[in-house]
């Protein structure tokens, strides 16, 4: 509960630093080259225990490297990410400048809403009335599904298979792992079978290759923008033509990034969808519709002419004879 009220105060305070906003926004713009070789600098420093590397060639003597281990960071992963331009310090702040780290330098690690309070006020609206909230409400926060070390906005990835492994991995890791289910969710005795929820769906795993969880368990109301309010089994969207249609609801979600240089690109209405994967329902071509509808019709012409013509021939012939 108290956890509940403290996000609602900082979201309270939200509004406060939206006023500060527009101050803000010059702070925001891509930092210079130079910049950015002082936040490569200052971040290698932290990559020089938090990598792999580190791991490997301990910078110092007595490290807990069982502890350490749990704590590392790609460095070029995280250089691609939403984040990637970021100094470690922006987040990882009072307490993280002694080595080793003040023990509770982890309390006073930065919130997401500090740098996003717009987003997370909107957000919260929608998780609200998500199914993770009516059961787990105090154990969720941004970090529980969003690793800032590695997420990348699909905007950014832009190739639907990418995009669809990243987010899909967010809920495969909890609904498909034993130890990760249990953790989140104590009371339960079992996690339920994944594949037994999902057996309505015709080859489930290789949907889960192609499209995101959240394309069925979010509402489709509006179309362009995805929401947290993720919905349980009984929601779900469960009608196949939503997205097997030549309106496929993919289009403007998983696939928008790409649309609008690509969907015009070979005639097709999905084209954008086509050129990454093929969908059931989705693969017409306005071009050759009115190309088969022509030759229908010219086919049922010409039969019917032919059999006009044959007609008028015959009688022609016994008008003929009879003279």
């Amino acid at each position: 509960m108290f956890k509940k009220f403290k996000n609602r105060v900082r979201g309270a305070l939200g509004l406060l630093l939206l006023g500060f906003a527009a101050l803000a926004m010059a702070d925001d713009a891509p930092p210079t080259p130079e910049e950015l070789a002082k936040i490569r600098t200052a971040n290698a420093e932290c990559f020089k225990c938090h990598s792999e590397a580190g791991l490997r060639t301990p910078v110092k003597e007595g490290m807990d490297l069982a502890k350490l281990r749990t704590l590392l960071v790609n460095p070029d992963t995280y250089a691609a990410s939403d984040h990637g331009e970021m100094a470690c310090s922006k987040c990882h702040g009072d307490g993280f400048d002694e080595h080793p780290h003040a023990p509770k330098a982890k309390e006073d690690l930065a919130e997401c809403q500090d740098c996003h309070a717009r987003k997370a006020m909107r957000i919260e609206r929608q998780f609200d009335k998500s199914v993770h909230a009516e059961n787990l409400s105090d154990r969720f926060s941004c970090a529980t599904c969003h690793n800032a070390h590695t997420m990348s906005f699909a905007a950014k990835l832009r190739d639907p298979h990418k995009i669809v492994a990243q987010d899909n991995k967010i809920c495969l890791d909890c609904h498909d792992n034993d130890e990760a289910f249990a953790k989140m969710a104590p009371d339960k005795k079992k996690r339920p079978a994944i594949d037994d929820i999902h057996k309505w769906l015709p080859n489930t795993r290789l949907h889960w290759q192609a499209v995101r969880c959240i394309e069925c368990h979010t509402p489709t109301d509006d179309k362009l923008s995805l929401s947290h309010e993720v919905q349980n089994k009984d929601k779900a969207e469960k009608k196949c033509v939503t997205c097997h249609n030549p309106d496929s609801s993919l289009k403007v979600r998983l696939y928008r990034h790409l649309a609008k240089e690509e969907q015009q690109k070979y005639g097709f209405l999905n084209s954008v969808i086509l050129s990454n994967s093929y969908v059931v329902g989705a693969t017409r071509n306005p071009t050759l519709d009115l190309l088969l509808i022509g030759a229908f019709v010219a086919t049922v012409l010409g039969v019917l002419g032919h059999g006009l013509l044959r007609i008028i021939t015959t009688r022609i012939r016994r008008s003929k004879k009879n003279d």
